[in-house]
């Protein structure tokens, strides 16, 4: 054909960081700390709620459920988020569920963003915020910022969405990881911001199932009518039996909530322990880890690496870039450049950084432990 097959939105997002180094990873056969998902099992009450709901004698749970989320999870997310930000939600308006956090966020921008609208992105960012924006035809604009919010500042960032009547669609999937004492704080539970904003959650880093792929949105009917309607025309419905096993395992921890049986109580200390675990590896190594308040990552500091790998100048590729590359191919070991979630005129500035997941068993975090010493030795060796 003589004119190109391909709609214009995809102009400029065909290329994929996860593509690329999940090919490096198995090629390099590495101990793989670059993908955010746990290699641990859910809880044993979720396996054994997914073990009932495929061999029990529900088998509706085989068929189609309802479009916009089977009604015992949506009635226990109801009941569930409704208790936490403090007002009463209406499980068959207030909630979707979705093909995990994914498709909510895609949803989200295909429903709100028109052609030209400026999108406001907080980097470092979940990489596919930025292609979603542009193929719904918006303008990304991107503000660098920390994570791990205060109150006082998601009260800031409020104060501006109501004052520039601005919509917020807040990523809440790690809401359960927080460590070090430190609070979750729902941006849709302050003043002015529960009719502007759509939550999102996702089951598999709430339950550690990230293969399940169940997420949902939470919001004022207002906004998510407008969801609904991409969802409808879309994905249309989500898979029944994991649905059914995420509401049975929402309804025990609604049961256990705050105890310290409480998965949401049990996973974040766990996850607090392996944290501290792989930033004294990577300290032995000389890197410089940033240890995180919250979610799978930790990002280390490789500035003291480049006389194992020097910088090319004027490289088109960053700095991080090519160091995660080596270190996979020489080392064995597998993480993300940073800069992946920098916009293009900011990666240059975030390039000696490189990501690590810690959401694995204690065996890969001890394998990665072990290349890290090899490599200790190695550098301190004559």
């Amino acid at each position: 054909m003589s004119r190109p097959v391909q709609a214009r939105r995809l102009e400029g997002v065909d290329k994929n960081i996860w593509v690329e180094f999940v090919k490096l990873a198995a090629t390099y056969s590495t101990v793989n700390l670059g993908q955010g998902f746990p290699d641990f099992p859910p809880p044993d009450f979720l396996k054994e709620a997914f073990t009932r709901a495929l061999s029990g004698e529900k088998h509706m749970l085989h068929q189609y459920t309802r479009a916009f989320g089977h009604p015992p999870l949506v009635k226990i997310l109801a009941q569930l988020f409704g208790k936490l930000l403090g007002r009463d939600l209406d499980p068959m308006t207030n909630v979707m569920v979705t093909v995990g956090a994914y498709q909510a966020l895609f949803c989200c921008f295909q429903a709100f963003v028109d052609e030209g609208d400026e999108v406001i992105i907080i980097e470092p960012f979940f990489d596919c915020y930025e292609p979603m924006v542009k193929m719904a035809g918006g303008t990304p604009v991107f503000i660098p910022l920390r994570p791990v919010f205060s109150r006082e500042e998601l009260e800031l960032i409020a104060d501006l969405c109501v004052k520039h009547d601005a919509l917020c669609i807040s990523d809440e999937v790690y809401e359960w990881l927080v460590y070090d004492g430190k609070e979750h704080v729902r941006i849709a539970s302050l003043r002015g911001m529960w009719d502007r904003t759509v939550s999102i959650g996702s089951a598999g880093k709430t339950f550690s199932v990230t293969g399940w792929k169940v997420g949902w949105t939470v919001g004022p009917n207002r906004l998510l009518q407008h969801i609904r309607t991409v969802h409808q025309n879309s994905v249309y419905h989500c898979a029944t039996a994991t649905q059914e096993v995420v509401a049975q395992g929402f309804q025990r921890e609604f049961e256990h909530y705050g105890k310290p049986d409480s998965y949401f109580v049990q996973l974040p200390k766990e996850m607090q322990q392996k944290r501290d675990q792989l930033v004294q590896s990577l300290v032995a190594v000389g890197m410089k880890p940033i240890v995180p308040e919250g979610t799978y990552f930790l990002v280390a500091d490789i500035s003291e690496f480049k006389s194992d790998v020097p910088d090319v100048p004027n490289s088109d590729e960053p700095y991080d870039s090519r160091f995660a590359k080596w270190m996979m191919k020489n080392k064995g070991l597998a993480a993300i450049p940073l800069s992946t979630f920098y916009c293009g005129p900011h990666k240059n500035n975030y390039n000696s950084f490189i990501r690590f997941c810690f959401a694995k068993e204690e065996a890969t975090l001890k394998a990665a432990d072990d290349i890290l010493q090899k490599w200790k030795l190695e550098k301190t060796t004559p």
